[in-house]
């Protein structure tokens, strides 16, 4: 897996979003991006998934232009946005058999993923029954149903309880041992528990790209070197 933003530029009417962003992801990591609320990180994450389209620079995934290559981008990424959009009146297995036929998989894939994010007991359930921690698994699961090569969640975890927290953070933790996975998060314990590195995003521009405890330096926290760097 391979992924190189270069000289990537979105603007919104006068709001410049991204600035010139440059990153290089070469290995199965997972990586942490961090930033302030309105510092560009959805942005930039719609982007490399190709829900928006850039206005300069490039992305290029596996070697290929994502502009140019938009379906094949799609197959080899996974998204899970904050807002987890689902089909509500859908059974948990039927919207997965949707999704594996999008995607054009063998159906015995879906039981594998069922019990991976573990919603087995909740599988014959209609999606609108279930509490939020097994709707975020059941976005999860679409999300990996066809094994990206790059999986990008945004707030993963956001208004889970502490068990569904741990639950969900394994889970990632799995997939990141085979698969590269971008993950935002304001939850800074939750980037000290599953990153091996940082991205920092401000106001558009990349202002720290390095190993956990590099970005950490000289601070006693993580939550320090955050507010430090962003103030």
């Amino acid at each position: 897996m391979s992924l190189q933003i270069i000289n990537l530029t979105k603007k919104f009417g006068e709001q410049t979003a991204l600035n010139q962003v440059n990153i290089e992801i070469i290995n199965n990591e997972i990586i942490g991006l961090l930033g302030p609320n309105g510092a560009g990180k959805s942005t930039l994450m719609k982007s490399v998934c190709g829900v928006i389209k850039v206005d300069e620079g490039e992305i290029i995934f596996n070697g290929k232009n994502i502009s140019e290559n938009e379906i094949e981008a799609k197959k080899n990424i996974g998204f899970l946005p904050e807002n987890n959009p689902l089909y509500q009146n859908m059974y948990v297995k039927e919207y997965l058999n949707f999704v594996a036929e999008i995607h054009k998989i063998p159906k015995e894939r879906i039981d594998e993923v069922i019990e991976l994010v573990g919603i087995t007991p909740e599988k014959s359930k209609k999606i609108s029954q279930l509490s939020k921690g097994y709707k975020q698994r059941v976005g999860l699961a679409q999300a990996i149903l066809h094994s990206p090569d790059l999986l990008i969640l945004d707030e993963p975890t956001n208004g889970l309880d502490p068990n569904q927290i741990i639950e969900i953070r394994n889970v990632i933790r799995e997939i990141g041992k085979e698969k590269t996975v971008i993950l935002s998060t304001h939850i800074m314990r939750e980037v000290e528990a599953l990153c091996s590195r940082v991205i920092l995003i401000h106001e558009g521009n990349i202002i720290q790209d390095s190993p956990i405890d590099e970005f950490k330096g000289k601070y006693d926290s993580l939550e320090e070197a955050f507010a430090s760097y962003t103030h």
